[in-house]
């Protein structure tokens, strides 16, 4: 599949009839990409458009509803796609920040490892290799959880992005009711719950993900962006945003969800300048 083949050859037109044909796993595309400059050129910039359109066109009209978004959404479409189709992994939810339940020394070794691939890796390579704990079934998803209570079970961990669980969608009912009530004129789409879950010893995480309408104009962007103890040095899972703001120090979650026994929140989440969210809800201890 050489850019100098025989696909050098084919019209725009041809090769984006064919890749139409291959847009039921998103896998497809992620690896066709790596494949040609030509390919990433026209899956970037057509693609994406044409699929974020058909899945979330509620979500995509109201994006660009905005005179300042009429072109593309917040980060480009390759982002908003990745945003629909692919959990943020437990790295960039913030899980492995500061999870006790991982113990100290491992969760230190797996961020470590975690920011080393983000760096030399792309979203691209994340579903080449995709196979988490999701196994191929379902087009990578994960059947339905066992919340068996139990002391030993079977945990698996992957930390960078991967096929999302559950139903690819993005609800603004959702991101209405994560965020405390003095932000209620904020726009934010997450996906449904339980989003995706990963089973760890002491707890399960459902990982969700999102975006803001117009988030330099939201209230939320003016509240996270004049406390600067909010904003750490943390790639986002979804575009080039080298910088993230903690939306639960600044206290932009809604209070009721708490903290666990141990100190753990119940909700985190992270923003980047772009508006995309990734975080995760943690269920109540499974034993103590």
């Amino acid at each position: 599949m050489s850019e100098t083949g025989v696909f050098s050859k084919l019209s725009d037109d041809i090769i984006l009839n064919i890749l139409s044909k291959l847009d039921d796993d998103p896998r497809n595309w992620a690896r066709i990409a790596c494949a040609s400059t030509k390919f990433s050129s026209l899956i970037t910039t057509v693609c994406f458009r044409a699929k974020c359109s058909q899945s979330i066109p509620s979500v995509v009209c109201d994006l660009l509803s905005s005179a300042a978004a009429a072109a593309a959404p917040p980060g480009g479409w390759e982002p908003l796609y990745k945003l629909a189709v692919c959990c943020p992994g437990l790295s960039h939810s913030g899980v492995l920040a500061d999870n006790s339940d991982l113990g100290l020394e491992e969760s230190q070794l797996l961020r470590a490892a975690a920011d080393d691939e983000s760096s030399a890796v792309s979203w691209r390579d994340d579903l080449w290799i995709d196979r988490s704990c999701h196994g191929d079934s379902e087009l990578g998803r994960a059947e339905k959880p066992d919340f068996t209570v139990c002391k030993r079970r079977r945990i698996c961990r992957p930390f960078r992005s991967h096929l999302a669980s559950g139903v690819w969608n993005l609800s603004r009912e959702q991101g209405n009711k994560l965020l405390a009530s003095r932000f209620k004129g904020d726009c934010l789409y997450i996906s449904d719950w339980p989003g995706c879950v990963h089973v760890e010893e002491k707890r399960n995480y459902m990982l969700f993900r999102g975006i803001f309408k117009n988030f330099k104009e939201s209230r939320v962007w003016r509240t996270v962006n004049d406390g600067n103890k909010s904003r750490i040095d943390f790639d986002c899972a979804f575009c080039s945003s080298k910088q993230m703001w903690d939306l639960h120090s600044s206290f932009c979650l809604r209070r009721y969800f708490g903290y666990h026994d141990d100190g753990e929140p119940v909700v985190r989440a992270y923003v980047c300048e772009n508006g995309h969210v990734s975080g995760a809800w943690t269920d109540w201890p499974l034993y103590t």
